[in-house]
């Protein structure tokens, strides 16, 4: 089995990500989505953070064999930095989502030093304006990044769409596709639904898929 579907089963076994094609969530744009992502709870699952964070540095390894310096997003992709860095002997750091009010008014944690070759670390990845926010800050203090490693994508079209306008390389564990495939496999949805899950990801903003 493929590491993307590996990881996809992994993330539907504890409930990070939950699809529900028929009772869908609400977004807080208001937009109704029938997937639900979560990846907080990998915390929570030692075999399954296990395989995450080993994951993750195959992923680097592979991809950003240069890294220097490991950045968690704020605040999902803290904890995996921090694991990953431990594992691979890399320092790492966080970026909050704006200066601190007190003290330096540090908005980068931990040292970075102008031209390090820096991997950000994310859960997540759908819109991508977070994680672009992450690396402008990083590019601002001189740092060279090297690209994103994160868990899941989505594939939204926008997310795509910015991350390449911003020059960023993104590379997940897993992404919808593979979750989808797997959660039909499993019984956790009909094969059918995986038309319908498509079409949301192609344009969230058309709801038609609801009643497909």
């Amino acid at each position: 089995m493929s590491i993307e579907r590996e990881i996809a089963h992994d993330l539907l076994s504890i409930g990070a990500v939950f699809l529900r094609p028929d009772d869908p969530f609400t977004w807080a744009s208001g937009i109704h989505s029938p997937i639900y992502c979560d990846n907080r709870l990998t915390l929570t699952a030692p075999e399954v953070r296990t395989a995450v964070e080993n994951g993750l540095v195959d992923l680097i390894c592979k991809y950003y064999p240069e890294v220097e310096v490991l950045m968690g997003t704020s605040t999902a992709g803290i904890a995996h930095a921090a694991i990953v860095g431990h594992i691979m002997g890399l320092p790492m750091g966080y970026v909050r989502s704006g200066h601190k009010d007190h003290g330096r008014g540090n908005q980068i944690e931990g040292k970075l030093e102008k031209g390090a070759k820096v991997v950000v670390v994310e859960d997540l990845i759908s819109t991508a304006g977070s994680c672009i926010e992450v690396v402008d800050v990083l590019r601002e203090a001189g740092a060279e990044v090297l690209g994103v490693a994160s868990i899941f994508t989505y594939g939204l079209q926008k997310g795509i769409d910015r991350m390449a306008e911003a020059n960023i390389i993104n590379h997940s564990l897993s992404n919808f596709d593979a979750v989808c495939e797997i959660a039909a496999d499993e019984g956790r949805i009909r094969t059918e639904d995986i038309a319908r899950l498509k079409q949301f990801r192609a344009n969230p903003s058309d709801e038609s898929w609801i009643h497909a």
